[in-house]
């Protein structure tokens, strides 16, 4: 048996999600359960150093997860050959100047989304990256979550017959931090600091509907700001220039219409702060982060509409919960553990950052769509020195 060490510099971590997603749930995870094991026995064990800005907060977080190695000085540690892999998830504003450094140092990487502010930016990350040569993914998180991997099976299983809809209801009340302290950093809500919904969570969306549905044809979106002022982490009030809610259409390549609601300013009624329900000939199926229920035709009730008696239904028990039959590990994980075997024993990782930048694309159409207020066309992704192929990628289980 071989142990691989792999150096990995991790940059941005001192966030939230860094911090507990990423270092504490999947590095830290790894580490503790021994590293990651390949077919033939030899096993991957991460050895990672913090990179970050602020000392204090790298030095503390070090420390409590028993780590010894920091930094604030990110061109010292790209020099080091130790470190064969470079990981982002700093703000965006800030992730591609960064991975450009490291792509020249000859690092694989494995980053955040939106991997770049345009989609500009993230092709040009994709084309430097093959240039290099050099291994790179982007965090799919949600493919992984045990609810979507519920309903890929459902998907595969070919339950639902012909796939006629897709409605996506996304979001909660974010507190505008007077009364209570927000639970989402303030920065998320200037569009000068490359916040805002569409930003944020279409490129979450892309990757989603692509491998699980079809590939995005085209769009519309409508963007708002609910919420015209906050208070930020310091206690001032800020002017809110990024939008906060967004409500999309999505038609895709197959004739599957997917409506999407995200918004940090809705009070969930709903099962989870992230529902799908998937409408097909044959049946339905809706899934949250963690459970899926289907109904078939067979079992589907026949309600009529009148208004003038109590409604005889109870809706919500007539759905069936899809079993586990498997234990889910934590989605960031899985997908570490991915990337770790792709760089050391090639192992195929198809969420690259070409994969990266269709979601950094559908953010700009996004935006387009909502300035110009029309349906605007989702082409195929073109680049310097290569073209996407188009394929349709798809997560198993």
């Amino acid at each position: 048996m071989t142990v691989h060490q792999v150096g990995i510099i991790m940059n941005g971590v001192t966030g939230r999600m860094g911090t507990n997603q990423h270092l504490i749930r999947s590095i830290i995870a790894i580490r503790e359960q021994g590293g990651v094991t390949l077919p033939n026995e030899d096993v991957i064990m991460p050895d990672p150093i913090l990179i970050g800005r602020n000392e204090n907060k790298l030095q503390k977080l070090a420390e409590q997860h028993g780590l010894t190695k920091w930094s604030t000085d990110l061109d010292t540690c790209l020099e080091d050959s130790h470190y064969q892999i470079y990981f982002d998830s700093q703000t965006t504003d800030r992730r591609a100047e960064s991975i450009k450094k490291a792509i020249s140092a000859g690092k694989h990487i494995y980053c955040e989304k939106p991997t770049a502010t345009d989609l500009e930016g993230s092709l040009e990350l994709a084309h430097l990256a093959r240039q290099a040569g050099v291994k790179n993914g982007v965090v799919q998180d949600k493919l992984f979550l045990p609810g979507l991997l519920k309903l890929k099976r459902v998907i595969d299983s070919g339950f639902f017959g012909e796939i006629l809809s897709v409605r996506m209801e996304f979001g909660y009340w974010v507190f505008e931090g007077d009364w209570q302290p927000g639970q989402r950093p303030s920065w998320n809500y200037r569009k000068e600091d490359s916040g805002g919904m569409i930003v944020d969570m279409f490129a979450h969306w892309r990757y989603v509907l692509d491998n699980l549905f079809g590939n995005v044809k085209s769009v519309s979106c409508l963007g708002t700001t609910h919420i015209p002022e906050r208070v930020d982490e310091e206690g001032n009030t800020y002017t809110c220039t990024a939008d906060d809610a967004a409500y999309a259409t999505f038609e895709l390549e197959n004739g599957i219409v997917v409506q999407c609601n995200s918004s940090w300013a809705v009070r969930v009624n709903r099962e989870d702060l992230l529902t799908i329900q998937v409408d097909g000939t044959n049946g339905s199926a809706v899934a949250g982060l963690r459970d899926c229920k289907t109904q078939h035709r067979i079992n589907t009730p026949k309600p009529t509409w009148n208004p003038d008696i109590e409604n005889p239904f109870n809706f919500k028990e007539q759905w069936e919960e899809v079993p586990a039959n498997q234990v889910f590990d934590n989605a960031f994980k899985v997908q570490w553990e991915d990337f770790l075997k792709h760089v050391v024993n090639d192992d195929p990782f198809p969420w690259d950052l070409l994969e990266g930048a269709k979601g950094t694309q559908l953010s700009d159409l996004g935006m387009q769509s909502w300035r110009e207020r029309r349906w605007i066309d989702v082409p195929e992704l073109n680049m310097v020195g290569g073209k996407h192929d188009g394929s349709h990628r798809k997560v198993t289980t």
